[in-house]
């Protein structure tokens, strides 16, 4: 015991103490002490040494009545009485139970007092007798059962449940004993649930510290409403550390995903408790079915600082929490934390620029920028602007994934072959949606409506225009995901389900970095009809949602179709963007041609690049399909692409399109045909 705390060693000893006394008048009242066999049998004199009437009275009048001690407040054990409200005989009760996890002399000990050598444990009656209150006495009963400090925090286990009260054994959990002997290694089970979150100061964390711990003696339940999911977790962190408290920050996600989130629930509050911290824990949504979860997080005696996209339920706990909306993060401070972490990264010249118009908290932009570094590494080269786009990209949640199908951008714009006037417009779609936080958060141009901060689009044209490699082009120019929603996933039979499934899309999509893709948007973006049936009501209530849906989102969303006039007017109308793409001219097509048949393809000299141009209207999907059917020709061949082969690919693809192969189209080049 001598490596024991000194507070805790003092508790020790007087624990031991009251042992010897104990252990002394049951020798003395021992008929048989010599018996090998003792604990394992009760002899004829010992029932009627218990049935004899003053045995009780005698019992109880072993151990000196003295009240005990309470914890010395300048230790461990004195302080975490002083956090738990624990009377003395809460704390001689927790020294009495975890004696035997210190010093092993008390195993035996207490297996003899329990006269059971099997129950090394104190029992909740030796543990009564030895703090020299009655065991009948209903208020020292009550110091172990529910509603009491010790069981309510975990500091005491009372296990046995279906054994007598008097003989269910005592035991204090490993992190407890951990913690009291000088141990600040987070309990086990929770290890893996809690992390190190950076703390983001701003003036509403500073606003929050100062109402930290809590208010008249209540521990302090807060909640910070952050829809973005980016600063609500720094923002709780920074307020803990200004009020000078430690953080525990508990993962809910992780939490939702394990057999006994309750028992993991208590143990994070446990922790933070003996750690002197304020629990951090997020998002809320991810316990939604778990009532009782949320109820156990909002209740826990320590200030909890709860993070969600939602708004509060009240349903969730009785205690009234203080609500706050998470700020945003401004392009200021988005700036400075991107400079802040790459301190050690920048160029020499200095010309390394951040992607501060991504969407991303103060953790995530650490996450970043470490990816970066590692990319970096790997490719023996510094960081540059790509690694950084690629290490944001990182960090979008895989839920997107599940609804749509991602698209990593491998074209730029001088991939594309468009009119000078649609590529002005692309430019202005990008240039929109790279300064969109600037133009509406900071210079206030969107204000009120609850609408979005959202960037939205109309790709119009004829299949193969160009509207698919548009949106590539665009979220590559500004280093996004391009994520294309696969229709069969949302359009449902079901009365609501297509609802359901584009909800749960946008939902994902606003937690994102991306540029979310609706192809063939008219099946879902269509007209409103006139109401003759339950089905028109019921599709007319789609397109409805849809557009109240629209106006609330926060990402950047291009909607293409084949059939501009089959979307509804109060769609185009809530639509920032409207890109007509039109067939292209045959100034464009010979450049498709010449942009689609190039190194490294082999192309033989006789390929007529303006008759290709001249002769066939073809969009650009036609000239590249046309033309990939050519190198396959080729290669069958084992020869450059020639114009016979090109050739052979036009009729090709006139045959899918169901159209004729005329002389007058083909010319002098038919007779390859034949």
């Amino acid at each position: 015991m001598s490596e024991a705390p000194p507070d805790l060693l003092a508790h020790l000893e007087r624990t031991e103490a009251r042992v010897r006394v104990l252990v002394a008048h049951r020798r003395a009242d021992d008929p048989n002490p010599d018996d090998p066999f003792r604990g394992l049998y009760l002899p004829d004199e010992e029932i009627d040494r218990l049935l004899a009437p003053a045995a009780a009275a005698e019992r109880s009048a072993v151990v000196d009545q003295a009240p005990p001690e309470p914890g010395d407040g300048a230790g461990r054990l004195g302080r975490l009485a002083a956090a738990c409200g624990l009377s003395g005989l809460d704390v001689g009760l927790l020294v009495t139970a975890l004696a035997p996890d210190v010093d092993a002399r008390f195993e035996r000990l207490y297996g003899y007092l329990n006269d059971d050598v099997t129950r090394r444990r104190a029992s909740a009656g030796l543990a009564l007798e030895l703090a020299g209150v009655p065991a009948r006495s209903a208020p020292a009963r009550a110091r172990l059962a529910a509603g009491a400090p010790l069981v309510d925090r975990r500091l005491v286990l009372v296990e046995d449940a279906d054994r007598p009260f008097l003989s269910r054994a005592l035991r204090v959990p490993d992190r407890v004993t951990q913690h009291l002997l000088g141990d600040d290694v987070p309990d086990a089970s929770v290890l893996d649930l809690v992390g190190s979150p950076q703390p983001h100061d701003c003036p509403e964390a500073a606003a929050l510290s100062r109402l930290l711990p809590g208010v008249a003696g209540e521990p302090l339940l807060v909640y910070l409403r952050d829809q973005r999911r980016r600063t609500g977790v720094g923002v709780a962190v920074a307020a803990l550390r200004g009020a000078g408290l430690g953080t525990v920050s508990l993962d809910l996600t992780r939490l939702a995903q394990r057999a006994n989130p309750h028992e993991l629930v208590l143990a994070a509050g446990r922790e933070a408790l003996l750690g002197g911290a304020g629990l951090v824990a997020g998002p809320v949504s991810a316990l939604d079915g778990d009532a009782e979860a949320l109820r156990l997080l909002a209740g826990l005696d320590v200030p909890v600082l709860l993070v969600g996209d939602v708004t509060w339920d009240p349903a969730w706990s009785d205690r009234v929490p203080l609500p706050l909306d998470a700020p945003l993060l401004e392009v200021a401070a988005r700036t400075a934390a991107w400079d802040t972490h790459l301190a050690e990264d920048r160029l020499v010249d200095g010309t390394l620029s951040p992607p501060v118009h991504l969407r991303l908290g103060p953790e995530q932009i650490g996450r970043a920028v470490r990816s970066a570094r590692l990319s970096a590494s790997h490719a023996a080269m510094p960081v540059d602007v790509g690694a950084l786009q690629a290490g944001a990209r990182a960090q979008n949640a895989a839920g997107l994934e599940r609804l749509s199908r991602r698209l990593e951008p491998g074209v730029g714009w001088d991939d594309l072959v468009l009119t000078p006037v649609v590529e002005t417009q692309l430019r202005d779609l990008a240039a929109r949606a790279r300064h969109r936080d600037l133009v509406l958060s900071e210079w206030r141009m969107r204000p009120g409506g609850g609408r979005g901060h959202g960037v939205t689009a109309l790709f119009a044209g004829d299949s193969g225009t160009g509207k698919t490699m548009s949106a590539e082009v665009i979220a590559g120019a500004l280093g996004l995901d391009l994520y294309v929603v696969d229709l069969a996933t949302v359009v449902d039979k079901y009365v609501g389900e297509t609802e359901k499934n584009l909800e749960r899309i946008f939902a994902e999509a606003s937690g994102v970095n991306a540029v979310l893709l609706f192809d063939e948007a008219d099946a879902v973006f269509g007209k409103r009809s006139e109401v003759r049936d339950a089905h028109d009501r019921y599709a007319n209530i789609e397109s409805a949602y849809l557009l109240q849906r629209m106006e609330t989102f926060d990402g950047l969303a291009i909607l293409a179709t084949n059939l501009r006039a089959n979307i509804d007017e109060a769609f185009t109308r809530r639509l920032d963007c409207i890109v007509d793409f039109p067939a292209p001219t045959e100034e464009l097509r010979l450049s498709l041609w010449k942009a689609s048949l190039s190194p490294p393809l082999p192309v033989a000299d006789d390929v007529d690049f303006d008759f290709l141009a001249k002769a066939f209207e073809f969009t650009g999907g036609n000239v590249r399909s046309a033309a990939t059917s050519a190198a396959y020709l080729a290669a069958a061949a084992d020869r450059p692409v020639g114009m016979t082969e090109v050739i052979a690919a036009v009729e090709q693809e006139y045959r899918k399109l169901g159209r004729l192969v005329l002389e007058r189209e083909f010319g002098r080049y038919l007779a390859m045909l034949r």
